[in-house]
């Protein structure tokens, strides 16, 4: 399926596929509920955990990143949906609803937050009629599609975000999903080496 081996493709060059192996045997030897804890913290659909916890032991962050694609590739709108139930809005600073977890078996909703403010930091530079085009195209999204505007967006900055957003009002809706599932298996990709390296 060319979408699975789009989501489930190499980590691009230059980026570590080599994580120390203490925290590789880590993660592999937690138990399933621990598993699943800090998996939800990089996504939060269930489904998604479920199998990637499942799918231990990993040899590799790469091949970690390969099964995130893999499941991401095959799950249902509602279970994409969960998923970006833990994105908040780009141009809105996400709910820290729990404790950071830098260290540690687990990972909670404050490790997400804290993930997403790292991943919008180019937000901080954005002037205020940027902010407000933001909004306002933030809610002409959710009203065309039905759900929040997901994008990759770290290294990005407010005005490509805008111009990405504003691209994207253009699809159909059958096609922003692709578009949606592409951009969650980035997240989940970036999110995933940091945890297994141990770089949160």
């Amino acid at each position: 399926m060319v979408m699975a081996a789009l989501l489930a493709a190499p980590l691009a060059a230059g980026e570590s596929d080599a994580m120390s192996a203490g925290e590789l045997a880590r993660f592999n030897g937690l138990p399933s509920a621990a598993a699943r804890e800090q998996l939800l913290a990089c996504c939060s659909s269930p489904v998604w955990a479920d199998r990637m916890a499942a799918g231990r032991p990993y040899s590799s962050a790469r091949d970690a990143v390969r099964q995130s694609g893999a499941i991401v590739a095959m799950l249902t709108v509602p279970e994409l949906e969960a998923a970006l139930a833990g994105h908040p809005r780009i141009g809105e600073q996400p709910a820290d609803t729990g404790n950071s977890a830098g260290t540690g078996d687990s990972a909670g909703p404050g490790q997400s937050a804290e993930w997403s403010r790292a991943e919008q930091s180019g937000m901080s530079a954005a002037d205020d009629a940027t902010r407000q085009a933001l909004a306002q195209f933030n809610l002409e999204y959710e009203r065309r599609f039905g759900h929040v505007y997901l994008v990759a967006a770290s290294g990005r900055s407010a005005v490509e975000l805008l111009a990405v957003l504003r691209a994207r009002l253009r699809n159909a809706p059958t096609a922003e999903w692709r578009v949606v599932r592409v951009e969650l298996q980035k997240i989940n990709e970036i999110r995933l080496v940091k945890m297994l390296a141990g770089t949160r």
